[in-house]
């Protein structure tokens, strides 16, 4: 159990790290507010995510 609650906080500490340096570092970053940044900031993650998995299930089959 002590293994779940220390992996779970910190997941936490880094979802509050990433949280902070967004909106005080995010401000700083040259980036124009347009519908094609906004998409590709919403879109890329699941994308990667979506390779990433599908190349680890070929590589398992």
């Amino acid at each position: 159990m002590k293994s779940h609650a220390s992996t779970i906080f910190k997941i936490l500490l880094l979802s509050a790290a990433i949280s902070v340096a967004i909106k005080y570092g995010g401000p700083l970053l040259p980036v124009s507010a347009s519908t094609p940044v906004a998409l590709g900031a919403v879109l890329v993650p699941p994308l990667g995510l979506a390779i990433a998995l599908g190349w680890r299930a070929r590589q398992t089959s």
